[in-house]
């Protein structure tokens, strides 16, 4: 028989996440990767001192990384440099790298909140009653707040995001392992984000969201992407989280789940042989 791989699975199970319990979900999913791997729980603080002595870093629930942005740069350093196989891999465009992609996908004509970060791009966002301004190294609504348009002008420019406030009837999640759709949830009251419940996706909602995995380029992971739909019945992209998405998997059916399960348990196969290790 084969040595079973060692994941060293990155997880903050302390952390208290506004309607999700993070610590749930990691006790479950670690609970059932231990059929085909040996697994070490450990903080995200301590994966840079732990991870050489693993076949793979896994990056779960780990918290918004603004919190430990020094030690998390240096995680990433230390793997770039020893090669250590990171799942999801490093190399990730979406909220991975920042809120970088938001620009880009706007400026490349996606279906996708329109989003600026220059006073003199002011021209290019539509009417609306209020503007959201966040910024640029975010998570978690951290640092979001709502201004008119006669303030955005007037705005410290640089480090922040601008957008239209969107009137929506919900927000929709989209959930994939590498690039094949698992489950969908939404929540049907737009003022209770983390609410969720089972959503049946379109062929056209799934025409939406599959060109964002595509552009994100990772071959192997796990990505969240979030879409709002408007009045008018458009989806528009609010984030495309490749880091560290929550999955809501204590919301879905019993068979959806096992999916799930057996899709990342195949894909971290994938990528350790994918990915020997030098």
């Amino acid at each position: 028989m084969p040595d079973r791989r060692r994941v060293l699975f990155v997880t903050d199970l302390a952390y208290q996440a506004r309607g999700r319990r993070y610590c749930d979900e990691d006790i479950f999913l670690t609970s059932r990767l231990r059929d085909d791997f040996d697994i070490a729980l450990c903080h995200p603080l301590d994966a840079a001192a732990m991870m050489d002595a693993f076949d793979v870093v896994v990056v779960r629930n780990s918290g918004p990384v603004l919190h430990y942005q020094k030690e998390y740069d240096t995680f990433r350093e230390q793997a770039t440099a020893c090669r250590t196989r990171i799942y999801n891999p490093l190399s990730g465009r979406g909220d991975m790298a920042g809120k970088q992609y938001l620009l880009d996908l706007t400026a490349a004509g996606y279906p996708v909140i329109p989003t600026i970060d220059r006073p003199e791009d002011l021209h290019l966002l539509p009417e609306a009653g209020q503007y959201a301004v966040k910024p640029k190294a975010g998570a978690d609504s951290i640092g979001l707040t709502f201004v008119p348009r006669e303030q955005l002008s007037g705005l410290a420019y640089g480090d922040i995001l601008v957008q239209p406030r969107i009137d929506f009837r919900y927000e929709v999640s989209f959930y994939y392992v590498d690039d094949a759709f698992q489950y969908a949830l939404h929540a049907p009251d737009p003022e209770r984000r983390w609410v969720l419940e089972p959503y049946e996706p379109t062929d056209a909602d799934l025409a939406f969201a599959r060109p964002f995995i595509h552009w994100n380029t990772l071959d192997h992971g796990i990505q969240r992407v979030d879409a709002c739909r408007t009045q008018e019945g458009e989806l528009l992209l609010v984030e495309l989280e490749d880091l560290n998405p929550y999955l809501s998997l204590d919301l879905v059916s019993d068979r959806t789940r096992d999916a799930f399960v057996a899709s990342m348990t195949a894909s971290l196969h994938r990528f350790l042989d994918a990915q020997p290790r030098t």
